[in-house]
C-alpha cells in the first residue's frame, strides 16, 4: 500500500496526459504499452520548474540524470547516478502547458535504474493516464491513476492505492490487459535456449532471454579463479566442425554472424578400463577401428558391422536439413526429397544401441566397452541408449571431429549471446524466473523473483521438464503427457566435480585431453563415484591457465541425497574426503605425484549444480526407468499448454552439446511457424501432434 507522500502538481489543460504511453506491469518499473511506444528521452540539461512560471521545453530531460538505453528500460547515466525521482515530466498531449517540476518522492532506490518503493508496504501499481482539468485553485477532486487515486489537498497531489495486490499475483491493470512485448521469452541461456533464441532472432522475432546467473551458458558456461578459466561442464565439443549438416554449433554461430577459432582434438577420449584395457578414440575413424580390432581381433567383423550401422544412421541425419520434427510441412518436404534416409531414421527410432551391438558382437568385454562409449553420451549403458543418439556422437567425432574453442567452452555462449543482441533481441542476467504466467490456459509471460514480469506471444523453457512443470508452473495441473514422460524417465544423476590447477610437470608430454577411468570392475560403470571422467583442456589451449600450470576438470556421478542435511562443517569435510579419494585413484592409474602438484582446487557437489544451474537435484537430463524403445518416449518441444515450449537435454534427442543444439533448432522452427514466421498448416499440425503423442505412449 502506498504511504501517503506528496507530488507537486502542475497546471494542465484539458486532456493533458501524464505517462500516457507507459504502464506498470511490475513493481516500480515503467514499460511502454506496446512496441510502437518507445522511451526516446535522453539527457540534455536540467529543466527549470515552475519558478516564475517558466515554461518547460518539450525536449527537456525526462528522467533526471537518466537515459533510455533500451526501448523499455530506464537506466542511469553512470554508476554514481541513482534514479531518485521522476522529475520534469514531459507531457505527450499538451494544452496550456504550464508545468512546474514534479517528484515521485515516495520512491527510494535499491538497485541501479529501477524505481522501487521504500518498503514492502509501498507498492507502485499506478501507470494509467492522469487526466485533469484547468484549475488555478488545484481543487481537482478524485482522479484515477491505474490502481491508485489522486486527490488535491492544499496544493499537493496525494497518491493512494485503490487496491492492494500481492507480489505473488500478476499485476493486472483495469481496461488494458497484458500486451506481448516479445515474440518469445526464453527461460535460461544454456546452449539449447541460446540456439533457439538466436535462430528465432535471425528469422525476425523479438526475443528476450532471461538468465539467473551473471553469464550465459548454463552447464556450457565458465568461471574464472586465480588466473584459471574453467569450463563448467564437459570440454568435449561435438557439432563444431566446418562440414556437414550436424555441425550445429558452427551453424548457430554463423547465423548471427559469429565465428570462433577452434583447436582440433586428435583423440576424443582415452579409455582406461578393467583388465588393463586401454583404448584411444582417434580422430581418424580408420585409426580407431584399427586399434579396436587389434584389441579384439576375433570381433573384427562385428566391430565393422556395428559401427557401420552407426554410420548409416549418421549419414541419413547428415543429409537432411534439420528442423522441427513436429512441423508437418517440413517433414513431408524432406520425405519427398530424401525418402530412403527418412525411412532409415524411422526404422532405428525405436531401437537402442545395445540391442544393435548384440546382433554383431559376442565378446562380453567388447560389449562392456560399448556400454562405456554410450555412458559418456547418456549416463546409461548401451541397452538403454537410443541408437540414433549413439550414432550422432560415435560418428560425428570422426566426421567433423572434436574441436575445442580457443579461450574455452564459455566463449560459445558468449558469442551466441552477443549475436542475439546484435540481431535486436535482448538477454537479461540475474533474472531468476520463478513463475510462468498462465492466462486462459495459455502461457503469456513470466514472473521474476523480484516481482518483475515480462510478457510474450510464446514462452520457451530451457529448464528441465521437472523444473518447468514442477517449479515454474506452481499450482497448475500436471498434463497427462508429462505424467507419461515421468513414468518412462527419471532424473539422471548429478555430478561431484573437481576443478583443479596443477603444476605442468606432473603430466607426461603426450597426455590426451580427455580420459575415462574405470579401474577394476565393469559393474561399477553406472554406480555413483564408480567411473571418472577427466578433461585437461590446457593440453589444447594453454591460455586457460597461468604459465607452467594445467587445468584438470574431474567429474563423477553423484546423487544429491548424499549431500543434503549435513551441517556446513560436515559438508565441507565430506567434499575434501571424496575429492581425496578421487585424487588417489587418478594418482594410482594415470599421474603419479598428482597430489603434491596441486596448487588450486575447488569441489562442487550436486547441490552446487542445483544452485548455479537451477536444475532439480542437479540433474543432467532424463534417464529411462527401464529399457526404452529408442527415442519414442522422448518429448519434443511442444507441450500440452498453449504457447509453452521446452528445449534442452530433457527434450528430444536428449543430453549432449550436439543434442541440445538440435533441440534448439527444432524448437525455433516450431515456434516460428506458430507465430507466423514460417509456413504452417493448422490441420496437419494437429494431426501430426496427435500421432506423435500416440507414438510416445508406445514407449
Amino acid at each position: 500500500m502506498f504511504v501517503s507522500h506528496t507530488l507537486s502538481m502542475p497546471l494542465f489543460g484539458h486532456n493533458s496526459q501524464f505517462f500516457i504511453h507507459q504502464n506498470t506491469t511490475r513493481l516500480g518499473t515503467i514499460t511502454p504499452t506496446n512496441q510502437n511506444h518507445k522511451f526516446q528521452f535522453f539527457f540534455t540539461q536540467n529543466c527549470v520548474g515552475l519558478s516564475g512560471h517558466k515554461l518547460c521545453d518539450l525536449n527537456s530531460q525526462f528522467f533526471d540524470e537518466c537515459y533510455a538505453k533500451k526501448s523499455n528500460r530506464i537506466r542511469p547515466r553512470s554508476q554514481k547516478h541513482k534514479l531518485l525521482s521522476l522529475r520534469h515530466a514531459k507531457t505527450l498531449v499538451v494544452n496550456d502547458y504550464q508545468p512546474n517540476s514534479m517528484e515521485l518522492c515516495f520512491h527510494s532506490i535499491t538497485q541501479l535504474g529501477t524505481s522501487r518503493p521504500r518498503n514492502l508496504e509501498s507498492k507502485f501499481l499506478s501507470g494509467g493516464p492522469l487526466r485533469t482539468s484547468n484549475s488555478k485553485s488545484y481543487k481537482l477532486g478524485s482522479r484515477e491513476i491505474g490502481f491508485s487515486e489522486g486527490n488535491m489537498r492544499n496544493g499537493k497531489f496525494i497518491v493512494r492505492p485503490k487496491s492492494v495486490l500481492s507480489v505473488e499475483k500478476a499485476v493486472e491493470r483495469e481496461g488494458i490487459g497484458r500486451e506481448a512485448s516479445y515474440d518469445a521469452i526464453v527461460i535460461g541461456s544454456g546452449i539449447g535456449g541460446l540456439v533457439a533464441a538466436t535462430q528465432l532472432a535471425v528469422k525476425g522475432a523479438k526475443v528476450l532471454v532471461l538468465e539467473k546467473y551473471v553469464i550465459p551458458g548454463g552447464s556450457s558456461g565458465y568461471y574464472e579463479r586465480d588466473g584459471y578459466t574453467f569450463d563448467v561442464g564437459s570440454s568435449v565439443m561435438f557439432g563444431f566442425s566446418d562440414k556437414g549438416n550436424l555441425n550445429l554449433i558452427t551453424q548457430a554461430l554463423a547465423a548471427v554472424g559469429c565465428e570462433m577459432e577452434v583447436i582440433p582434438d586428435p583423440t576424443t577420449v582415452h579409455f582406461h578400463l578393467p583388465n588393463s584395457l586401454s583404448v584411444q578414440v582417434h580422430r581418424e575413424y580408420g585409426e580407431f577401428v584399427a586399434e579396436l580390432t587389434n584389441k579384439f581381433p576375433h570381433e573384427k567383423e562385428g566391430i565393422l558391422k556395428f559401427y557401420g550401422e552407426c554410420w548409416k544412421i549418421f549419414n541419413a541425419l547428415n543429409s537432411l536439413e534439420l528442423k522441427s520434427l513436429e512441423e508437418p510441412i517440413y517433414l513431408f518436404g524432406q520425405f519427398f526429397q530424401k525418402p530412403l534416409e527418412c525411412l532409415t531414421l524411422a526404422y532405428y527410432l525405436p531401437q537402442n544401441a545395445g540391442d544393435i551391438a548384440r546382433k554383431f558382437i559376442k565378446d562380453p568385454q567388447l560389449l562392456s566397452f560399448i556400454d562405456a562409449e554410450c555412458f559418456i553420451v547418456s549416463t546409461v549403458n548401451a541397452l538403454q541408449t537410443p541408437m540414433i543418439n549413439a550414432s550422432m556422437v560415435l560418428c560425428d567425432r570422426h566426421f567433423g571431429g572434436i574441436n575445442y574453442p580457443v579461450g574455452g567452452v564459455g566463449g560459445i555462449s558468449k558469442s551466441l549471446a552477443k549475436g542475439l543482441v546484435d540481431q535486436g533481441s535482448e538477454i537479461l542476467y540475474k533474472a531468476n524466473v520463478t513463475n510462468i504466467i498462465i492466462d486462459q490456459d495459455k502461457a503469456v509471460g513470466v514472473r521474476l523473483s523480484d516481482g518483475r514480469e515480462y510478457f510474450a506471444k510464446t514462452i520457451i523453457s530451457n529448464a528441465t521438464r521437472w523444473d518447468t512443470f514442477g517449479n515454474l508452473l506452481k499450482g497448475e495441473h500436471l498434463p497427462k503427457e508429462e505424467e507419461n514422460f515421468q513414468k518412462v524417465y527419471v532424473k539422471a544423476p548429478s555430478f561431484l566435480s573437481i576443478h583443479m590447477g596443477v603444476k605442468a610437470e606432473v603430466l607426461p608430454p603426450d597426455t590426451d585431453c580427455h580420459h575415462f577411468v574405470l579401474e577394476n570392475d565393469w559393474t561399477r560403470l553406472e554406480e555413483p563415484y564408480g567411473s571418472i571422467f577427466l578433461s585437461i583442456p590446457t593440453v589444447l589451449d594453454s591460455s586457460l591457465a597461468p604459465e607452467g600450470r594445467h587445468i584438470l576438470h574431474i567429474f563423477t556421478t553423484s546423487s544429491i541425497e548424499d549431500w543434503e542435511g549435513l551441517p556446513p562443517k560436515d559438508y565441507e569435510a565430506k567434499k575434501v574426503l571424496f575429492a581425496d579419494e578421487i585424487i588417489r585413484r587418478l594418482e594410482k592409474k594415470l599421474f603419479p605425484g598428482l597430489r603434491s602438484s596441486i596448487v588450486f582446487m575447488e569441489v562442487g557437489t550436486p547441490k552446487t549444480h542445483r544452485r548455479f544451474l537451477a536444475r532439480d537435484k542437479g540433474t543432467y537430463g532424463p534417464m529411462p526407468r527401464g529399457t526404452p524403445k529408442g527415442l519414442l518416449g522422448m518429448p519434443f518441444n511442444t507441450t500440452a499448454i498453449d504457447g509453452l515450449y521446452c528445449v534442452g537435454d530433457s527434450c528430444f534427442p536428449g543430453q549432449g552439446v550436439i543434442a541440445v543444439a538440435f533441440s534448439g533448432v527444432m524448437c525455433a522452427h516450431r515456434v516460428a511457424a506458430d507465430i507466423g514466421l514460417e509456413k504452417k498448416s493448422p490441420v496437419l499440425d494437429a494431426a501430426l501432434l496427435r500421432l506423435l503423442g500416440w507414438l510416445r505412449t508406445l514407449a
